[in-house]
């Protein structure tokens, strides 16, 4: 049996080029039961959601289908998402994106081209779901991002990127109480029924 680590990462990839990493993700043979994206600068591997969190990621399309803008589409499809000025291409649990992101032979597709991305925490993911990603989004003029913090219990939503790559606004609510999704959204999302069995 061989044992890994949580989150492992994938060593001799830190002097690669952004374009050497997305090659070698490309190529890479992911262990069952892990997804890869590259953060920092590195490949790195996080063990896939807890069966739960499929009803959770039901609830929130289910509530946001009315609201998606006009072209838009919302999937919970694993896609990987490239931001070359951060480094970084990330496959986030629900993520909305304009059509024309999809008409691609690649697998890389436009980070700039959401308008929507929603992440649920797990305890390997946490940290760069609360930190990293929330900037990189915000840099690549993503206008609303979506963190439900499966460990806390709460839902925090980011929203209005300023040119300086920051969010502007930024509500917090525990589950079980409705939270104010921006623009270009702009609906309340009931966040019963997010918390485990």
């Amino acid at each position: 049996m061989t044992v890994m680590a949580e989150r492992p990462t994938i060593s001799g990839t830190e002097s690669q080029s952004f374009e050497g990493l997305l090659k070698t993700l490309d190529e890479l043979v992911v262990p069952d039961g892990f997804k890869a994206e590259i953060i920092r600068g590195s490949i790195v591997m996080s063990p896939w959601s807890k069966g739960y969190y499929q009803r959770v990621m039901r609830l929130v399309c289910a509530q946001m289908e009315p609201y998606v803008p006009e072209s838009h589409l919302i999937e919970r499809a694993p896609f990987l998402y490239v931001f070359p000025g951060n480094e970084c291409a990330y496959g986030p649990d629900i993520h909305v994106a304009h059509e024309r992101a999809f008409e691609t032979e690649s697998r890389h597709l436009d980070g700039e081209s959401l308008s929507l991305v929603a992440e649920l925490t797990s305890p390997a993911t946490r940290k760069d779901d609360l930190t990293d990603k929330v900037g990189v989004y915000a840099k690549a003029g993503v206008p609303v991002y979506l963190i439900l913090d499966m460990q806390e219990e709460q839902a925090i939503v980011y929203g209005s990127p300023s040119r300086e790559g920051i969010y502007e606004v930024r509500f917090t609510k525990p589950f079980g109480e409705k939270l104010s999704i921006p623009d270009p959204f702009g609906f309340l999302l009931d966040t019963t029924g997010f918390k485990a069995p």
